[in-house]
């Protein structure tokens, strides 16, 4: 208005009950009065007149009492949703909170003479008029505290980070992708304090295991549970063979194309993955998925190329030769024999005259876009790599398609999604003698010329076959064999095909409350097969002259469903209540099919119906678990700055139908305060929060213990007559964990994370033991804001076993 008065020869005349206390924001230039005035006025419930020099502003008729109907979002200066913000008419208690989308809708009785207040914690308040305005967008501004970001937490719930009673550890989508590994979950280290992540020896695309404060499980996994998009993953493959075949292996996270990571929530203490029962006893890695957005086409195209080499390697002599105590007898394989000469001294290497160079070719591509009522997501990638091992390869084609849709003004949404994995490997390799090339690469005698191992076959034209050439022998107990035979006349090769379909539906009943429901499939389909050539170990062999021959295949299938009511309501700015209940079925199963055996003639044939009939064993494996769940949470804040959290689930397993405790419940209690709000910080001290956690969670014991099982006996096939008889006296594992930790932030980039806890996993019954996990220090400080990738993470940990108690009668 004052802009409009010093370019023209006008002034504003402001009518009764006319409310001009309020922003707008238009761009007009070189544009006529009507024309400004319309834009400065759209959307209110002024209107004007233009008298002689004045410019009268009056109310509309007719606008002063009818009820409206208002709906908008609220986000922040990055255009994210801001959740749980209140909008409130000013003056009264009427008022809403917004949604995990960051949207509202309320009924104002008077829009005409009513003003919205927004507020939420971190951001600066905002004061609008009403009027004829029916629809809102609003961006908050942050104030002078540092605001406090919203995270997904168990079962796909959004909550502001500021109730929280534990650590949640926020991953970017960049942090993943920034460096690309085939495994992404291996980008995850370094970067989740409390988190240990190791990498398994099965080179590109194995498996690794992630452990979260410490072991936790007496007899089974201590690895973290994973959930993409609110539903736990059925962990399949991760357990590689031992001595006798050192195969390496995959595992089902590794599936997933990083690309259409969103964001990934680290959970590390049981207070935050209780809700999630007894597959979450140790910690959870929650991920969150892309999905489409509303607006133009946009299509994303990556292309990667690593170089893979040895970061670290023995140190290896090359003084002495072959055998042993100083003399050239005695062995074939030691490298402990008499002290060579400079000239006769081969500088054999692993590294150099082994190891290849391997190479991991990362193509990806994705297309988004849609409107407001309808978002779709599609994604293709490749994943190539050759590895530093002689012929081990790993091939992943990745296809993803999704959709999301709203009905009935936004109240229903409707979610979509398939994937399509192709996997092919070829040798991974795990720790073991037998069939694992490193140990002869390096073992091998150092008086020896490794060049004539490189040619590892010679033809036998008695026998019209390749043999292998090993001069070096089995090594004793090694019972090493050529490692370029290894990899080239001993492959193992898996091929798996996986799909998973996840559809969900969400209802806005009303403002507060909404009711929404999962449902996915994952389905895996597995083929490996093992190829032992004629002269391979004879252990490996059975003793045949002719080879080997394995051929299995896996089926896995998960269906997984639940059930969730959202209540989420504010009462007259001070009381805020979000409860959660619902109810989930997890049903998995696998089914498997093993033919091997040794060759009868002809040599190095590999066909089921090569293997002698005589020595054939078929083995088929299965089993089938089932685990029924009712689960709540309720959290109460009190004027956004003390918030008390209860969460509880009921677990009924199938692994303990015959047990004495057919169920068990896991509670957890939380308190979050915040001290920053409740009392006037320094403006360099803006944020401190100071919370506390008790929770108890654990894990059923392994299938088939309470009951008769009657094994199959491959040696004489045949069912044995001997029976695995039932352990009636088990009871599940059960861990209780107290946590105490502050969250400051100060001198405008400072960030500090500290937690004590301390853990406790018993098992009772017939065998009864207690293992101790405690005093235990986590600080994660994010040090400067100018370098935000710039984190110290600490992990002080104390280990203690306090006692362990056998007792009873042993079966």
């Amino acid at each position: 208005m004052k802009d409009i008065e010093r370019q023209t020869k006008y002034l504003f005349i402001t009518g009764p009950d006319v409310n001009t206390d309020h922003n707008v924001t238009i761009d007009v230039s070189s544009a006529s009065l009507r024309v400004a005035l319309d834009q400065m006025l759209r959307g209110t419930d002024i209107a004007y007149e233009i008298r002689s020099l004045g410019i009268l502003l009056s109310l509309r008729p007719g606008l002063d009492a009818t009820p409206a109907r208002i709906t908008g979002v609220v986000v922040d200066a990055q255009g994210k949703p801001v959740v749980g913000a209140s909008v409130l008419i000013e003056g009264t208690s009427m008022g809403t909170s917004t949604d995990p989308a960051g949207h509202f809708a309320l009924t104002v009785p008077a829009p005409a003479a009513s003003r919205l207040v927004v507020n939420f914690l971190g951001y600066e308040p905002q004061t609008l008029h009403v009027g004829s305005r029916r629809e809102f967008e609003i961006t908050l501004r942050e104030s002078t505290a540092e605001i406090e970001s919203v995270v997904v937490t168990a079962l796909g719930i959004k909550r502001s980070e500021k109730a929280l009673a534990y650590t949640v550890a926020q991953v970017k989508a960049e942090d993943v992708t920034l460096v690309k590994d085939a495994n992404f979950i291996n980008a995850l280290s370094g970067k989740v304090a409390g988190a240990v992540i190791n990498q398994s020896s099965s080179g590109v695309g194995g498996a690794t295991q992630v452990i979260m404060r410490g072991m936790k499980s007496i007899m089974q996994t201590s690895n973290a549970l994973y959930v993409v998009d609110g539903v736990p993953m059925f962990r399949t493959g991760g357990k590689g063979g031992m001595e006798f075949d050192s195969r390496g292996a995959t595992e089902s996270i590794a599936d997933l194309n990083p690309e259409d990571i969103a964001s990934i929530s680290v959970m590390t203490g049981a207070a935050a993955s209780a809700l999630y029962g007894s597959e979450a006893a140790n910690g959870v890695v929650l991920i969150t998925t892309r999905r489409g957005e509303a607006g133009r086409l946009q299509v994303h195209v990556s292309s990667t190329t690593e170089f893979l080499s040895p970061l670290q390697m023995p140190e290896f002599q090359s003084r002495y030769g072959t055998g042993r105590r100083g003399k050239s007898t005695g062995s074939t394989i030691h490298s402990w024999g008499e002290r060579l000469p400079v000239g006769k001294r081969y500088g054999y290497s692993p590294q150099d005259d082994f190891l290849e160079t391997g190479h991991v070719y990362t193509n990806s591509f994705s297309l988004q876009g849609g409107s407001e009522k309808n978002q779709t997501y599609f994604s293709a990638a490749a994943v190539n790599s050759d590895g530093l091992t002689p012929n081990n390869e790993y091939n992943r084609y990745n296809f993803t398609f999704r959709n999301t849709s709203h009905f009935l003004r936004d109240r229903l949404t409707l979610d979509a999604a398939a994937s399509y994995v192709i996997q092919q490997d070829r040798n991974m390799t795990n720790q073991g003698v037998y069939s694992n090339p490193l140990v002869s690469a390096y073992l091998f005698p150092r008086g020896d010329n490794f060049n004539l191992a490189r040619q590892f076959e010679r033809w036998n034209g008695a026998r019209n076959i390749y043999e292998q050439y090993w001069p070096q022998g089995e090594g004793g107990d090694l019972r090493m064999q050529n490692p370029y035979w290894i990899a080239y006349r001993n492959p193992r090769e898996n091929e798996r095909r996986r799909y998973m379909l996840t559809a969900s539906v969400a209802y806005k009943i009303l403002d507060w409350l909404d009711l929404s429901a999962r449902l996915k499939a994952d389905n895996t389909d597995l083929d490996y097969t093992q190829k032992l050539y004629a002269t391979s170990n004879p252990t490996l062999l059975e003793g045949s002259k002719y080879g080997y021959y394995t051929q299995q295949s896996e089926q896995t299938r998960q269906t997984y469903g639940d059930v969730l009511l959202n209540v989420n309501k504010t009462f007259r700015e001070t009381l805020s209540l979000a409860v959660h209940a619902g109810a989930s079925l997890n049903d998995a199963r696998l089914r498997g099919l093993t033919l091997r055996g040794p060759l009868a003639k002809p040599s190095n044939v590999f066909h089921p119906e090569s293997i002698e009939p005589a020595k054939r064993k078929v083995e088929r494996t299965g089993w089938h678990e089932q685990t029924q769940s009712l689960f709540y949470s309720l959290e109460v804040g009190w004027k956004s700055q003390l918030y008390l959290t209860h969460t509880g689930r009921n677990d009924w397993a199938s692994q303990l139908a015959g047990s004495p405790q057919s169920s068990f419940f896991y509670p957890s209690v939380g308190v979050s305060w915040l001290p920053s709000a409740t009392f006037k910080f320094p403006e360099l001290f803006p944020y401190l929060k100071i919370r506390a956690s008790w929770a108890s969670v654990g894990t059923p014991f392994p299938r088939d213990l309470t009951y008769a099982t009657h094994p199959y006996n491959d040696a004489r096939p045949g069912w044995d007559e001997k029976t695995n008889r039932p352990i009636g006296d088990l009871y599940p594992e059960r861990t209780k964990t107290w946590e105490l930790g502050l969250d400051a932030r100060f001198l405008r980039g400072f960030t500090l994370t500290a937690s004590w806890y301390r853990a406790d996993t018993c098992a009772s019954g017939r065998l009864a033991a207690c293992l101790i996990f405690s005093h235990s220090l986590k600080i994660e400080s994010n040090m400067l804001s100018l370098y935000p990738q710039t984190m110290l993470l600490y992990d002080i940990h104390y280990i203690g076993y306090k006692h362990l108690d056998i007792s009873g009668e042993w079966i």
